[in-house]
């Protein structure tokens, strides 16, 4: 499955934005979504995951009650909205593909990934 991610911008803190990730090539609905992001000068690190259904969600506790992840599997998209956010949430922000039944929040249950979308908050 082929995934692009877009949405990242420069914002002020405090604000908002969506970012979405379109997937192509295979049954989106086969597949756990998940959202990693990566801080200059740091690991990749886990931010979100949803279920093939769209009706279970995880989140890291650094985002957790200010990201919310969903999707659309009619669109064969997922996407997250991000409210309140951070200088510390400036990252590039990546999709991912992945299979049922393994550990949401580890990166090596995904199979596929997107190219990166560039979230900056200023502050």
């Amino acid at each position: 499955v082929q995934l692009q991610a877009s949405g990242g911008g420069l914002v002020q803190a405090g604000g908002s934005l969506r970012l979405s990730c379109a997937a192509s090539g295979r049954t989106f609905s086969d597949y756990v979504m998940g959202w990693f992001r990566q801080a200059p000068g740091k690991e990749r690190e886990f931010v979100a995951v949803i279920n093939r259904g769209g009706g279970t969600t995880t989140y890291a506790n650094s985002v957790k009650g200010r990201f919310t992840v969903s999707r659309d599997n009619a669109k064969n998209t997922v996407y997250l909205q991000m409210n309140s956010l951070k200088p510390e949430d400036t990252a590039v922000y990546y999709c991912a593909a992945g299979s049922a039944g393994l550990p949401g929040a580890s990166e090596s249950s995904y199979r596929y990934w997107g190219q990166g979308t560039l979230v900056t908050v200023s502050s």
